[in-house]
């Protein structure tokens, strides 16, 4: 096997499907400022787009169902004396949306009921006017963004080196985050109590909102060029885009409760010199990556505190703005994950659909889990005097059926989503403790494994001698058993059975003691005395009185011990001049292996 394997995973396949031209929202006229922001914001009934306009500021709200070509003059948003930089639809109130413009005000809209962008002919489109204004920033407002757990909270960051929280409401900032440096990009916590900020100092900063303090402050990317951060949804976790030194893009994943370093270092995109907008979809749990300057969407599956890559759509179109459709505006049917809108030469807006591949028609409940609703965890005045929480979600089935959303209860859904969460994030550690008990008994076995043995040295020399001499004594045996035929059947009944078991302990070299005594005497001359010694303790001492009982020593003949003793020693002679052979065929192959050895070597 070449040891590959497929990650498992249901958003493996997931494709990005264009648009063809006559689909696309065409025929507007894109602001050409270079401020680094999206351009478009979207939810399931409008598309915002910050508009090139004359005589101030202004942006375009599109109706999502009228698609082509659009009319040469539209009802615009104006009430701004500059340009508009940034908007942001409330997350509760599909109608409500924020503004943010170089004149340094902060406005909010809402869409009028039954908006068209097409009129009847000869009647002049009607401009919508704000419904608030918030001044309080010296200097232009380049973000805006809701809170996403308590309404009609706003954030909105300025070139005053201030990001201020304000209270819709009541119309008025309630709190002031303090920077050394212009704000680039901000990003909510789930929950709204934390909000996370990258400046042009190269600081990444997370702030506890209503403490108007810093958690924490360290060393975000090192390029000079704007970086960006999302709050990746429910987790404690954040994804950054910036630049290195070298300008190359990079990615970084950062744990907010030690943020000293992103986890695993930068991860290294490419080289391309567009700023990279990261998108977070919690409910797939994937990002989605959409650079400024290039026609190409990359997306990863977040797991195990890595980012795996799925896959990248790629388009000869280049874009400026991006923005993605929250999850309850998908087409469920078409098993739709996500859905970007992407502007495509500051002329129109192309929609781009994510799509899970699958042949069923019914419902998909796992790649559809519960989302958030449109209704708040808590109010402004709640979460102000520092109330927390998730807000409840949704059933998606319900939504598929085209039926009122089901709300799933907010008890049960995020208290299990947060367990989750850091279960994915903590156990690692616990595992890390558990696992060594587990894996205790596999030292044990590597300890007994027998294949060490099996490669380890040959036998030596002296081994092979004391083999021999066990081999000899098995011959003396058994010319001691020959030798009284007289006495054969009781010397079978009483000797044979000990005989058996005194010789199955030789066989083992560690229990021996016979071998030492006859390979130290293998050098010497052969006697009868000297080899009858070690002959005769393989034999039990018990077994010595009944022969001499029974036969008697004047009975037996004296010579066949001594033919025995012979065939012993023709036998270690054998033995002995077999090793010298080998000892001397041994040593020519050494010389040979040596001879090689040199002869190589010379050639090398």
């Amino acid at each position: 096997m070449s040891g590959r394997f497929v990650r498992s995973s249901k958003y493996r396949h997931v494709f990005g499907r264009p648009t063809r031209k006559e689909q696309c929202y065409d025929n507007l006229r894109i602001s050409k400022n270079a401020w680094d922001t999206n351009l478009v914001k979207a939810n399931p009934q409008y598309l915002a787009v910050n508009w090139e306009a004359s005589g101030g500021g202004a942006f375009a709200v599109i109706p999502l169902g009228e698609k082509g070509r659009l009319p040469e003059q539209l009802p615009l948003f104006r009430g701004h004396k500059a340009v508009v930089l940034d908007t942001d639809w409330n997350p509760f109130d599909d109608s409500l949306i924020a503004s943010g413009s170089d004149d340094g005000k902060a406005f909010i809209w809402r869409v009028p009921e039954d908006f068209t962008l097409r009129t009847e002919e000869g009647e002049d489109p009607k401009d919508v006017a704000p419904l608030k204004q918030f001044t309080g920033h010296s200097r232009k407002v380049g973000h805006v963004l809701f809170n996403p757990a308590a309404a009609n909270v706003l954030a909105t960051s300025s070139g005053d080196y201030t990001v201020k929280v304000w209270d819709i409401e009541a119309g008025s900032s309630r709190l002031t985050l303090k920077h050394t440096d212009i704000v680039q990009s901000l990003s909510w916590s789930a929950n709204g109590s934390l909000i996370v900020t990258t400046s042009r100092d190269k600081k990444l900063r997370i702030w506890d909102v209503r403490q108007e303090t810093p958690a924490h402050t360290v060393q975000g990317h090192a390029g000079a060029k704007n970086s960006r951060v999302t709050w990746m949804g429910e987790h404690d976790r954040i994804a950054t885009t910036g630049f290195s030194k070298m300008s190359d893009r990079q990615l970084g994943l950062w744990d907010i409760r030690d943020p000293k370093e992103p986890i695993g270092g930068f991860h290294m995109l490419d080289s391309i010199s567009g700023v990279c907008m990261p998108f977070w979809d919690d409910s797939t749990q994937c990002l989605y990556l959409a650079g400024k300057g290039d026609g190409n969407i990359r997306y990863f599956e977040y797991e195990h505190d890595r980012f795996e890559y799925l896959s990248e759509y790629k388009s000869p179109d280049p874009q400026r703005g991006v923005a993605f459709l929250p999850k309850r505006g998908v087409n469920m049917h078409e098993n739709e994950v996500m859905r970007a809108f992407k502007t495509v030469n500051d002329s129109y807006i192309e929609p781009i659909s994510f799509i899970v591949p699958r042949r069923a028609e019914a419902f998909q409940g796992d790649i559809y889990p519960p989302v958030v609703g449109t209704k708040p965890a808590m109010s402004a005045a709640e979460w102000f005097g520092g109330m927390e929480g998730l807000p409840p979600k949704i059933d998606l089935e319900s939504v598929y059926e085209g039926e009122e959303p089901t709300e799933v209860p907010s008890s049960s859904k995020p208290v299990s989503r947060v367990p989750s969460t850091a279960t994915m994030l903590s156990p690692p550690k616990q595992e890390s403790t558990s696992a060594p008990s587990k894996k205790e008994p596999e030292p044990v076995k590597e300890a007994a494994q027998p294949s060490p043995a099996l490669r380890g040295p040959p036998p030596s020399m002296k081994e092979q001698t004391s083999s021999i001499a066990n081999l000899a004594a098995k011959y003396d045996d058994k010319a001691e058993s020959s030798s009284g035929d007289d006495d054969a059947s009781s010397f079978e009944e009483v000797a044979k059975p000990l005989e058996r078991h005194a010789l199955k302990p030789v066989e083992k070299p560690p229990q021996m003691t016979e071998p030492a005594a006859i390979t130290r005497k293998l050098g010497s001359p052969v006697s009868p005395t000297k080899l009858a010694a070690p002959v005769s303790p393989s034999k039990p001492a018990s077994s010595a009185p009944p022969l001499s009982s029974q036969s008697g020593s004047a009975t037996s003949p004296p010579g066949g011990d001594q033919v025995t003793l012979q065939d012993i020693k023709s036998l270690l002679e054998s033995q002995n001049q077999t090793i010298s052979g080998q000892s001397e065929k041994i040593a020519m192959l050494t010389a040979e292996v040596n001879r090689l050895k040199t002869t190589i070597g010379d050639k090398m």
